[in-house]
């Protein structure tokens, strides 16, 4: 089984919504929600409109607390676990050792039994603040980053944004222990 985390990067749900649909065809997934995921309405659409496709999805309702992702670690249940998208607050997060949310806790229980870790960053703030992080992260056992592109180098020049396309071939080369390259597009 796949773990797939949401987080709210509420322009890049829907994208990674539709890789969850292609990834499920091939693999069991058990969805894992963020607190903005599940509480946050925006332009991009409501909680119960996200829910409702994660859950059709994967026919599962989505973990959503601290205490429900805990048992990831002892109970070792996933092959992988995907952050998709992972916002930079979420990255500065996992980076730092801080675990306060469903998503942190379910990446520091996955962890622990040394399995891939596939991040797929939405981050304004990637190429400024947050690239302390992103480095610190890459070169961390088990963690795997997929393919990063500047979305608008004038309107947000230290923005970065994952190919949510390339997650199912980033996930593949995980489980090969492999970083797929180039990290920058």
């Amino acid at each position: 089984m796949i773990g797939w985390c949401f987080c709210g990067s509420f322009c890049t749900l829907s994208k990674c919504i539709d890789e969850l649909g292609l990834l499920s065809e091939k693999e069991e997934i058990l969805p894992i929600i963020s607190d903005s995921v599940s509480s946050i309405s925006s332009r991009f659409g409501t909680p119960d409109e996200f829910i409702s496709r994660i859950s059709a999805i994967t026919k599962k309702d989505p973990l959503k607390t601290i205490g429900s992702c805990e048992v990831i670690g002892p109970k070792n249940f996933l092959s992988a676990l995907i952050v998709a998208p992972c916002t930079g607050n979420t990255l500065a997060k996992i980076a730092n050792g801080v675990t306060d949310t469903a998503v942190t806790m379910a990446v520091k229980a996955h962890l622990r039994n040394s399995k891939p870790l596939v991040i797929a960053l939405a981050s304004n703030d990637a190429m400024s603040a947050n690239f302390k992080n992103l480095a610190s992260l890459a070169e961390r056992k088990n963690v795997y980053f997929v393919p990063l592109a500047q979305d608008d180098p004038r309107g947000k020049p230290t923005s970065l944004v994952a190919d949510f396309t390339k997650i199912r071939e980033t996930l593949d080369m995980a489980m090969q222990g492999v970083q797929i390259r180039p990290l920058f597009l």
